[in-house]
């Protein structure tokens, strides 16, 4: 086996093809106890009630096994109380959660990096305890009914909770996540007509909001500040019909000379479903000075710019900086291998979430059915051409005739791949470098000229629309 060199840092490729002990064994726990929820737990089916048996012996010997064997017991017999679906929700995320981690320490030895520390917040415990019984209170009407059994009266009863949550900022994040799911749901109804119900997902969201009831479980506290050099790596674009998010990943170089780790800006807006492809930069770019460096290749400069432990950094421009020319390709060689991995909170302990920048090169790309790989020396590693977004001029195309990428390492449908976020590439036998976040700051660009032009009379007819029925 011949590592693939990372400038000063090797990629151990071959680690993604090794069995990992209990993973399978894991993921069918959770898969069990998924299937239980879509039936529902009001009167539930001796399969139902093997499912909620394999989750409880999944976490036996662990500090949750006598709860979740007792909550197991009680929802096979369909009197669970809502105490016991949080037991079996929190006995379903640290599954998950063991996953997510098993996945890591993978990651960890292949790219040789370590990874920082997670902190666990003190609760606050300011939270209304009313409105978070309330939320409680209808999670557990969902796990009843189940999702074959979920109509409009039963997923309305979101409503009342979360226009209750919405002005209060502790309780924003959970009134988010439960608006969202509640409006997924009602998308759905009724469904027992439903042909195909997505159950991990809906699962997850469930899980997730159900521990956010917990009083300080949604507390997110910033925890130091910034001083130093931010590296641009890429940019990860995720578009939604009615919103988007940018999220910067990048290596920060802290001005007092400790260890370089890596971390993350992101930006979140809502959207009109007319604005699409490069015209979402025009949305993003006036909140973010940090998407016009990305595009132009240069770093930041940060002074105190708040940080969470786990390095996400809450941007603002008063706290960044013109910095100097920052190629990403030489921050990848150089300044990656170097930096410390972000640190996973508890409750974001999940395969899903696994997102880890690499770099690579020395590959040789194919397609098989329209699958892209890359053969490294230590083995394959498939590309997911699906995550590049149309906001830039990164293709599936280019990626193919690469021959560097930085990307995001990421775990789907069982088994590792990368998502490029940049390339280098030949054209016109140039060696040239293209990346998902070229366009962030600005094009000359024809494709992306033309979508921002269209992106802005969007705009301008949506603005005059509004104008006209505000002035009725």
């Amino acid at each position: 086996m011949v590592p693939v060199d990372q400038g000063g840092g090797v990629m151990r490729a071959d680690l993604f093809a090794e069995d990992i002990t209990g993973l399978d064994e894991a993921l069918a726990a959770v898969d069990g106890f998924d299937r239980a929820l879509v039936a529902g737990l009001l009167r539930p089916q001796p399969a139902q009630s093997a499912g909620l048996t394999g989750l409880a012996q999944a976490v036996a010997g662990t500090p949750l096994a006598a709860r979740v064997a007792e909550a197991a017991e009680k929802a096979a017999a369909g009197v669970a109380s809502e105490d016991h679906f949080v037991a079996l929700a929190a006995a379903r995320t640290a599954l998950l959660g063991s996953v997510h981690d098993a996945l890591m320490t993978r990651i960890e030895e292949s790219t040789g990096r370590p990874c920082g520390e997670a902190t666990t917040p003190e609760p606050a415990g300011h939270q209304a305890a009313n409105l978070l019984t309330a939320a409680r209170s209808w999670l557990s009407d969902l796990a009843r009914s189940g999702w074959q059994g979920i109509d409009h009266d039963v997923v309305s009863g979101a409503a009342p909770v979360v226009s209750a949550m919405l002005p209060d900022p502790e309780l924003r994040r959970l009134a988010t996540l439960l608006d969202g799911f509640a409006a997924e749901l009602a998308a759905s109804c009724p469904g027992v007509s439903l042909e195909r119900i997505p159950a991990r997902r809906w699962a997850d969201l469930w899980s997730r909001a159900l521990l956010l009831t917990v009083p300080g479980a949604a507390d997110v506290p910033v925890t130091g500040t910034a001083t130093g050099r931010l590296l641009p790596l890429g940019v990860d674009v995720h578009e939604h019909a009615t919103a988007v998010q940018a999220q910067v990943h990048a290596v920060f170089e802290p001005a007092d000379g400790t260890t370089p780790r890596l971390v993350r800006a992101g930006i979140v807006l809502p959207k009109p479903d007319t604005v699409v492809g490069a015209g979402l930069w025009q949305l993003l770019r006036p909140h973010m000075s940090l998407l016009t460096a990305v595009s132009e290749g240069r770093s930041m400069e940060l002074t105190d710019m708040p940080v969470t432990a786990e390095g996400d950094l809450i941007w603002s421009d008063e706290h960044a900086g013109r910095g100097g020319p920052a190629d990403a390709f030489a921050t990848a060689r150089v300044a990656l291998p170097a930096a410390t991995d972000a640190a996973t909170a508890p409750l974001d302990r999940h395969p899903a979430r696994i997102a880890v920048p690499v770099f690579l090169e020395g590959y040789a790309a194919h397609k098989d059915d329209d699958t892209l790989t890359f053969t490294l020396p230590g083995g394959p590693l498939v590309v997911d051409t699906d995550r590049i977004p149309t906001a830039g001029p990164l293709t599936p195309e280019a990626v193919a005739v690469s021959g560097a990428c930085i990307g995001l390492l990421r775990w789907d449908a069982g088994t590792y791949r990368v998502q490029p976020l940049a390339v280098e590439t030949t054209v016109r036998k140039k060696s040239v470098a293209i990346h998902a976040g070229g366009w962030a700051g600005g094009t000359t660009d024809k494709a992306g000229v033309k979508a921002e032009k269209a992106a802005t009379d969007a705009v301008a007819v949506l603005r005059e629309r509004a104008g006209r029925l505000l002035r009725k």
